[in-house]
């Protein structure tokens, strides 16, 4: 029987690995054998998933376009997770931080399409396909209160999910996105474990209840393996219903 999560000899780079989501997507991935590249901003905030997994570090600032160029220019990939977020400040439209909102941009949308941009080069010029995924949100999907500048990002990254789809497929890399509903990281917390916040959002879900690290991980495996070798463009909500209402 062939193993469609086989990665044995595959590199995965996975950004914002020091995250939630993205540790728990490198220790499923190096579970089916991936050489997985965990990267972050510094080498402290990677230590912890490194250490824990053994797999290899890579620190850089991916909002600087000649970070992102010396990090990848000469580094041979399979695969690409683009994990790395920031999610800002919830709060009204009319008293938003355009500073707050661009930093918001400059790591989820402008971030992701660097990556996205120099790691192409590279897979493009090994000849062997490969496939990215996107880590976008719900928030590009449907409304969401107070998350002006999160989902306008995350939005722009679906965008740039169908676009780079249409613009690989040619050389058989593969550019999905998966929309998961509320993780509750430390990073969502603060807003989404409030009883005021939390109750009335989950009574709209059909699954009624937020997701976990590994129910987001194991989707992005799915779609960077050969069992999803015919999905292209895609954006998957993971969000328990809440985006079929």
């Amino acid at each position: 029987m062939i193993n469609f999560m086989d990665f044995t000899h595959r590199p995965i780079l996975v950004t914002g690995a020091n995250g939630n989501i993205g540790a728990a997507t490198v220790r499923l991935l190096k579970q089916h054998g991936a050489d997985v590249i965990a990267a972050g901003p510094s080498d402290e905030l990677l230590a912890p998933v490194v250490d824990e997994t053994g797999v290899r570090g890579l620190a850089f600032d991916l909002a600087a376009e000649n970070e992102v160029c010396r990090a990848l220019s000469d580094l041979p990939l399979y695969g690409v997770v683009n994990c790395a977020g920031l999610g800002g400040v919830v709060g009204p439209l009319q008293d938003a931080d355009v500073d707050v909102y661009d930093s918001v941009m400059a790591v989820n949308a402008r971030g992701a399409f660097l990556v996205t941009k120099y790691a192409a080069r590279t897979m493009i010029a090994a000849g062997r396909g490969g496939s990215i995924v996107n880590v976008s949100s719900q928030a590009a999907v449907v409304a969401l209160t107070g998350h002006m500048a999160y989902g306008a990002s995350k939005a722009a990254l679906d965008s740039m999910t169908r676009v780079a789809a249409l613009e690989l497929g040619p050389h058989n890399i593969r550019v999905n996105s998966v929309n998961p509903t509320v993780v509750m990281t430390p990073m969502s917390a603060s807003y989404w474990g409030r009883p005021e916040i939390k109750d009335p959002f989950l009574a709209q879900m059909p699954l009624g209840r937020y997701a976990t690290e590994e129910e987001i991980a194991a989707p992005i495996a799915f779609l960077l393996s050969d069992a999803a070798s015919m999905i292209t463009g895609v954006t998957l909500p993971i969000d328990g219903g809440y985006t079929a209402r």
